[in-house]
């Protein structure tokens, strides 16, 4: 669990991320619950708060002449005891093939790390993006048939992703026509449970699943987050990533799920059946992540 000192710092570093990053477009908080619990430890010195980390991204634009524009996204996560241990940050954009994204992340994090002192570190981190973009950006060094394999043969760099999405409630019909029409188009399996409280869990290619979250919170909510990430990097030949990504799905593909409606709106579903679903597919894990206790 992270100290006092360094929940502190975490916290006024995203303030000050969301003052010099004001818009979706830029500044991105993934999990808005983890950041509620990271404050009411900072204010209320609640130990027992905190049961996930931040995770946020943060899109900056790198120009190169008057006409050329590259948009890079950093995925960023606190590890509890950050800024005492370095952040875990992760750069993607679609202008960077897989080669060159590799090695930007690993030349960042070696950055990073060779100059470490303890303190916060995303600013640096962004500066660091914005400064050496380029160099990886180049094509130059790049083969027209590496350039064609990366582009054909890994989409979205072969990661498969699987989240797990939270809402206060799914009541309104068109939102839960929209998650079962946009899971087909992206092809993602999952589950969606409507309801009070709303879970939807939806699992593919991670550019896919981006696509998928980047429309569903467009949407007026009255809260919804993604409460729980899971990425893995497929390593496999181009040939193999779609079988891959079908051996890793849990869920067939994405549909509605009622259990045992209940409630004075009929609203409120049976936690017991939802827990023994989830058992069934392999993920009772994320049970007490949704409702912080135990399932059975």
């Amino acid at each position: 669990m992270a100290s006092l000192e360094e929940a502190e710092a975490q916290l006024s570093e995203l303030d000050l991320l969301s003052s010099m990053f004001p818009t979706e477009d830029e500044f991105v908080l993934t999990d808005q619950f983890a950041l509620a619990e990271l404050r009411d430890y900072v204010e209320n010195q609640n130990e027992s708060a905190l049961s996930s980390n931040v995770q946020f991204t943060i899109s900056v634009k790198v120009e190169h002449g008057a006409d050329s524009k590259h948009f890079l996204t950093l995925h960023c996560s606190y590890p509890s005891h950050y800024p005492t241990v370095p952040p875990e940050i992760v750069v993607r954009s679609p202008s960077l093939i897989r080669s060159q994204q590799t090695q930007l992340n690993a030349d960042l994090s070696a950055s990073l790390l060779k100059d470490w002192r303890g303190d916060v570190s995303m600013l640096l981190a962004i500066e660091w993006v914005k400064d050496n973009a380029l160099t990886y950006l180049s094509k130059d060094n790049v083969s027209s048939s590496e350039l064609q394999q990366s582009s054909v043969a890994t989409p979205g760099n072969a990661i498969f992703t699987r989240l797990w999405i939270y809402s206060h409630h799914i009541y309104n019909k068109v939102k839960r026509k929209h998650i079962l029409e946009w899971s087909k188009e992206l092809d993602l399996s999952g589950f969606s449970m409507p309801g009070k409280p709303g879970i939807v869990c939806v699992e593919g290619l991670q550019d896919s699943c981006e696509e998928f979250w980047s429309r569903i919170r467009k949407l007026t909510w009255k809260r919804i987050l993604i409460r729980h990430r899971e990425d893995v990097a497929l390593s496999c030949s181009a040939a193999e990533t779609n079988a891959e990504i079908q051996k890793r799905r849990k869920f067939p593909a994405l549909e509605e799920k009622a259990f045992d409606v209940h409630g004075s709106r009929g609203n409120h579903m049976d936690l017991g059946q939802l827990y023994q679903y989830l058992n069934e597919n392999g993920c009772t894990d994320v049970f007490p992540m949704y409702f912080g206790i135990e399932g059975r």
